[in-house]
This record gives structure tokens, C-alpha cells and sequence, in this order.
């Protein structure tokens, strides 16, 4: 086990960068010193969500932790043993309940016991995936790949009340390689508007233009009313359910902008997968590459290369004994991960 200590560059990403770090570093046993965190975003260092990550890092594997502080730009972490269980963690604004729970699920699949965990804030959050994102489109392939994994949503949340919550059942599980190079014909196709607290022709709107724009019936396009208690909140989820996968592209209302405009939010990166060809998206190919890194090995094909997809390529490197490939295909991008020689 590796326990010199590995230096990073916070500034290389955004929180990404700090998350997959701490996944790997409870991993692999290595202790790691972060700087620049966040320092090219508007709000640089730790933020709620951020911190609570790291805090839960810290519990379920002990760790000893310098600079957890709000709004630190730099942070040393030395993990200890995984500790399977049940934990319960409140980021305490509305900020993202998926994103910390996609930075200890990796390290509670190694765990000795099952997991039970609990965390409260945004589940529905326009700079993370939301829940429905995790449960439809993440978690099958994560399914496929061994993971033993159950999520229920218990509130949703929005920005900026929060107040949402998920729960995880995480089984020990071994992870065996995946890959996607194709999507396969589609089989379905549906857009679901939630709203909560927002007036209904808002949603209308919405779904209007998605119908106009895609040329997806009536019958394929549907309104969900929450509770006023939840909102504000406003969120459109395109879905498309191929053979081979599931992939989900999402925009939320914004005071100012167009309920059109936000429609136009999720049908371009739609239309732009659809016409590359390519297996997975933007963000869905981002977040295989941890779970690719604990199976060893993995490909897919997906549009282009993003910032956050090379800067978690460069942290998965630095821990793990693997080399990433990106090789432009035809309109697409096929990312192959395998054992470094």
C-alpha cells in the first residue's frame, strides 16, 4: 500500500478534482495534499457540499484531516481503514446530496459490511447530476458492472431551499470492467417536467418545445406537480433509453430565463449525442471512470473530451495503476482504460 504522499493541483478542475482524490485516496491507502482548490471558480476553496464530502471521507475511514475548514483552498487527508455501516450527513444548504454520495459510494464497495447512508441537502441541483440522473442513467451501468447498490429519494430539494434527502444501500462488491461502444437502438424517449412552487404554464412551455424541437409525440411528454413545500424548483429531464444504456439531459428554470430557453438547455447536448454517435455523454462518461478505475480496466465512446473528463483522467493516474487513452473515432471520442505496463 502506497503511503507517500501525493501532491495535486486543485485548480486543474473544479470539486471533481477533490472528490475522485478522495474516493482513491480511501482506496488505495494514499494520504494526499490538495492545492488550489476550486481556484478558478467564483467562489474558490470549500464549499458546503465540498466539506461535507470531506468530513464524510474522514468518518468512514478515519482519517486524519488538516485544513477541513469553509472556503480553504488547501487540505491534507490521510485515510485510514473503510468502515462499512450506517451514516447519516447533512451538507446543511442545498447543495449536492450526489455529489457527496458519489465520493464515498467507490470506498464503501470495498467496505467489509453493507452501508446504510443518509444525506440531506439538494437533490435536484443545476451544477451536479440530479437524483434521477444517478438512479436512471448511472446506476444500472454501475449495476452491470457488480456494484450492489440501491438509492431512494426521500425529499427533493432544489436550489436555494434545499431540504431534500436520499438514502443509499451499499453492498460490498467487486467491480468487473465495462465497456460501451455503442448505444444500441432506441427504445424509449419521454420528457418529465418537475415542478414545485412554479406556475404551471412554465412546465407547458417546457414540454412544448422539447416537442417542437425533437419531434416527440404528446403522449411522451409529461408534468409532475410536487408539493409547494419543496420549491421553489423547476427541472426538465430528457430521457433516452437505448439497448445498451440509459442516458438522461437535464436543465432547471431560472428566474430571467425563458421557459423556452431552458427547454433548448437540454435538447442541444441531446441532439449533439445522438449525432456523434457515441455510447455516453458528457457527464455520464465523467463519472465511469471511477468505477472503471476499480474494475481496472474499461472503454466507452462519448463526444469530446471535457475539462472535467481530462482532469479526472489526470487524478485516476495518480493513484491507480492505469493509463487512460483518448482516441478520436469519427464524430466520437473512445476512451480506453487499462493496466499501466
Amino acid at each position: 500500500m502506497n503511503k507517500d504522499m501525493l501532491e495535486l493541483d486543485g485548480a486543474i478542475g473544479g470539486g471533481q478534482v477533490l472528490r475522485t482524490a478522495l474516493s482513491l485516496s480511501m482506496i488505495t491507502g494514499t494520504p494526499f495534499r490538495i492545492a488550489n482548490i476550486r481556484a478558478k471558480r467564483s467562489r474558490p476553496g470549500l464549499l458546503r457540499q465540498h466539506l461535507t464530502a470531506v468530513l464524510a471521507a474522514a468518518e468512514i475511514s478515519g482519517a486524519d484531516v488538516q485544513g477541513a475548514e469553509p472556503h480553504a483552498t488547501s487540505l491534507v487527508f490521510r485515510p485510514g481503514p473503510i468502515r462499512g455501516g450506517e451514516y447519516r450527513f447533512a451538507i446543511g444548504s442545498a447543495g449536492s446530496c450526489t455529489l457527496v454520495l458519489q465520493t464515498i459510494l467507490p470506498a464503501l464497495l470495498q467496505a467489509a459490511e453493507p452501508s446504510r447512508v443518509h444525506i440531506s441537502g439538494g437533490t435536484h441541483n443545476p451544477a451536479a447530476p440530479p437524483f434521477d440522473f444517478l438512479d436512471g442513467a448511472w446506476l444500472p451501468l454501475l449495476r452491470r458492472m457488480g456494484g450492489q447498490v440501491e438509492l431512494q429519494l426521500q425529499r427533493h430539494g432544489f436550489v436555494p431551499a434545499g431540504g431534500g434527502a436520499l438514502e443509499a444501500f451499499i453492498q460490498p462488491s467487486q467491480l468487473t470492467p465495462l465497456h460501451l461502444h455503442e448505444r444500441g437502438a432506441v427504445l424509449e424517449q419521454r420528457a418529465e417536467v418537475l415542478l414545485a412552487g412554479i406556475p404551471g404554464h412554465v412546465g407547458e412551455r417546457e414540454l412544448a418545445r422539447v416537442g417542437k424541437r425533437l419531434q416527440w409525440p404528446d403522449a411522451n411528454l409529461r408534468c409532475t406537480w410536487l408539493d409547494q413545500e419543496h420549491g421553489p424548483g423547476n427541472i426538465l429531464m430528457l430521457t433516452v433509453a437505448c439497448e445498451q444504456l440509459t442516458e438522461q439531459f437535464c436543465a432547471f428554470g431560472q428566474n430571467g430565463v425563458r421557459a423556452e430557453a431552458v427547454a433548448d438547455q437540454a435538447v442541444e447536448p441531446l441532439r449533439q449525442w445522438l449525432a456523434s454517435g457515441a455510447a455516453v455523454a458528457e457527464h455520464l462518461a465523467d463519472q465511469l471512470l471511477l468505477p472503471m478505475a476499480l474494475a481496472g480496466s474499461g472503454s466507452f465512446t462519448t463526444t469530446h473530451l471535457s475539462e472535467h473528463l481530462q482532469s479526472n483522467i489526470q487524478v485516476i493516474e495518480a493513484f491507480c495503476p492505469v493509463t487512460v487513452r483518448c482516441t478520436p473515432t469519427g464524430k466520437a471520442l473512445r476512451v480506453e482504460m487499462g493496466s499501466r505496463a
